[in-house]
């Protein structure tokens, strides 16, 4: 995933000194999910419906810093849940910034203006808006009509006020690639920093929701999807969309996106839960990782998503000059 200047300066670093540890597992980004609570009930999100019954459990301010440390990534992704419903979320990111953690904030943009109004920019933070289609698909996968001109009015506020602002596309079943091709230009035209796009997990808890690409579909797509790259801004590293095309292969790095939530360190990665520990270490320790990096779990079987390959990349990109040359130049561009 490209990301500004600074932070290629940290991660550099931030490998660099595990290499030097001798250490082949380590965390990239923390999954700080510091509420499960939203104000929205996507078609395609399994998260609000697995905590249903703890959905109203909290992290005290102090448990989320605590795990920020504990897991020492360099960059903190705020989600959930929406985050703007956490009432701690203000206080979270001015600590992480002040702390120099990288921080994605995920957002509906539905609360966000409040803290557009509070917080001043920083290349520490960027907003994260998820955007699925132009208007009548957004509104629909989210189920909240006139979704889309709320965030596209959250967008342009938040880039006339200076921040960094990116765009998530999840690409389903359906999803038509000439109308993403319309919705980048749209959102390029507003100024959007940047675009992730991933293929939708097929949740255990919506199996019966046939929306979730099959990893042949997803290839198909994805081939498309390479295509719109060469005229915007779209984040994913260069061998993470060959992955998504077909053309590579990637083991699973489940352990390079670990989630911490209400309910402890969830276990084995982002998607699939079998276990809460409370601490990372025990997640670290009492996990069978090389049966999810190998994909030897039947739920693995067309799981793509960025959360588990694009950690990696950075494992794979140093055994071919090819790939190095391409990700210098992709770094440069």
């Amino acid at each position: 995933m490209r990301f500004p200047i600074q932070l290629q300066w940290t991660l550099t670093r931030y490998i660099l000194a595990n290499a030097l540890r001798k250490r082949t597992r380590y965390p990239f980004v923390l999954m700080l999910e510091p509420t499960h609570l939203c104000n929205l009930a996507c078609e395609g999100c399994g998260k609000v419906r697995e905590y249903e019954k703890t959905i109203r459990d909290m992290l005290p301010l102090e448990s989320c810093l605590q795990a920020v440390e504990e897991c020492g990534a360099p960059v903190v992704s705020i989600c959930g849940g929406e985050p703007t419903l956490y009432p701690h979320l203000d206080g979270l990111v001015q600590e992480l910034i002040r702390r120099k953690k990288f921080i994605h904030l995920c957002t509906n943009a539905i609360k966000l203006e409040p803290f557009l109004d509070a917080w001043r920019p920083s290349v520490y933070l960027t907003i994260n808006i998820s955007m699925d289609g132009l208007e009548a698909t957004h509104d629909l996968l989210r189920s909240r009509q006139g979704l889309y001109q709320i965030d596209l009015r959250m967008i342009r506020l938040a880039k006339a006020k200076g921040f960094r602002v990116v765009t998530n596309t999840t690409i389903y079943k359906e999803t038509r690639i000439e109308e993403i091709d319309q919705l980048f230009a749209e959102l390029s035209a507003v100024g959007v920093d940047g675009f992730l796009v991933t293929p939708g997990y097929g949740f255990s808890i919506l199996k019966e929701r046939e929306i979730f690409l099959e990893q042949q579909e997803t290839h198909e797509k994805f081939r498309r999807i390479w295509e719109l790259a060469g005229r915007y801004r779209i984040l994913s590293t260069p061998l993470y969309l060959r992955f998504l095309k077909g053309e590579r292969e990637l083991p699973c790095s489940p352990w390079g996106n670990p989630t911490f939530n209400p309910q402890g360190w969830k276990g084995p990665c982002y998607l699939i839960t079998d276990a809460h520990y409370e601490s990372f270490e025990a997640l670290m320790r009492q996990t069978d990782w090389e049966k999810f990096e190998q994909k030897r779990d039947a739920r693995c079987a067309n799981c793509m998503m960025h959360s588990g390959f694009e950690v990696s990349v950075i494992r794979e990109v140093g055994k071919r000059w090819a790939d190095i040359w391409e990700m210098l130049r992709w770094n440069l561009t």
